[in-house]
């Protein structure tokens, strides 16, 4: 196979299609570079706690409104909880405050039954995290202590902020839970 190649020689005028692709390849080399530190730097501002950042000012449960934050009372343990951006979430924090006494299922949960059904919305979330605050059905109220798999479907309500202890505090039996809005 024969390929063709046009090797220029100093003194040896250039095409006008070859001083284009002189000239541009500064201009694309640049242009390249500048996306590149660009893009580094979103990614450094978009990092949470980067200086200048929101999240640098105040901790995650400060920085949530006070209309999407609950709060979750164990004997003397509080938890706080972000509330999901939900029909039912928002009904659910209507009906606060709340003091119920909810026994232990499977030895990952707590669970009981409202007073009223709530809207519903379930998904199969698939995993499970311990902190979990959700619906199952229309009625019952469960509070996840611990992370599994799980096929079953529900409505999310919200999450423990923080749920170290949380397992500790629910302990294994029967447990009377507070839930209020301050």
């Amino acid at each position: 196979m024969t390929t063709m190649r046009h090797v220029l020689r100093e003194g040896q005028p250039r095409s006008g299609i070859e001083t284009r692709r002189a000239r541009g390849l500064p201009a694309l080399r640049g242009l390249v570079l500048m996306c590149g530190l660009l893009a580094l730097g979103a990614c450094d501002a978009a990092q949470p706690g980067a200086p200048g950042t929101p999240a640098a000012a105040a901790p995650a449960a400060a920085r949530q409104p006070e209309e999407s934050r609950m709060w979750m009372t164990v004997g003397t343990r509080r938890f706080a909880i972000t509330l999901a951006d939900t029909e039912a979430a928002r009904e659910f924090a209507a009906m606060l405050p709340l003091s119920i006494d909810m026994p232990d299922l499977n030895n990952n949960e707590k669970h009981a039954e409202l007073r009223k059904p709530l809207p519903t919305n379930a998904i199969r979330p698939g995993t499970i995290r311990s902190g979990d605050l959700m619906l199952y059905g229309p009625r019952t109220l469960v509070v996840f202590y611990q992370t599994f798999n799980s096929p079953y479907a529900y409505t999310r309500l919200g999450h423990v902020d923080e749920p170290a202890g949380l397992a500790q505090a629910l302990g294994s039996g029967s447990v009377r839970i507070e839930f209020s809005k301050d």
